[in-house]
């Protein structure tokens, strides 16, 4: 699958936390009073599925741009890999790939994006060796 880049260098924190440090968060952020898997926070603007990067946004010292955080709930994580069957190493991974995917402008707010996303993640496990069970 021939994926598409951004134009410069990035990065992105992934933080992991429990149950009770991302059901904080959703609350804080999404209203919602409840654990999920997996939150991200996008720094950067997409227009029309390109990213709109400033020069400001670009860390002198590195040359990299910061897409955003990802949190994730080990607590969720380790329960949804026993209830998918998955091992440990691929639900952390699908959590952290769809968590980026996010950063990058993706979403499944439709039927049609949640196809493009979904897609797009399992090519990117399978490429990790990571394929669904």
């Amino acid at each position: 699958m021939k994926k598409k880049g951004l134009p410069v260098l990035c990065e992105a924190y992934v933080i992991l936390t429990d149950n009770d440090g991302i059901r904080t968060i959703n609350k804080e952020h999404r209203g919602i009073d409840e654990p999920t898997d997996v939150l991200s926070f996008p720094m950067i603007e997409y227009s029309y599925g390109e990213p709109c990067i400033e020069p400001g946004d670009i860390d002198p010292d590195t040359g990299r741009v910061f897409l955003g955080d990802i949190v994730i709930s080990v607590d969720k994580a380790l329960e949804q890999a026993l209830k998918y069957g998955h091992s440990q190493n691929r639900e952390f991974a699908f959590l952290a790939v769809h968590g980026a995917l996010h950063l990058l402008g993706y979403d499944h707010e439709s039927k049609e994006d949640e196809k493009i996303m979904f897609s797009i993640q399992e090519v990117i496990l399978e490429e990790m060796g990571l394929p669904a069970t």
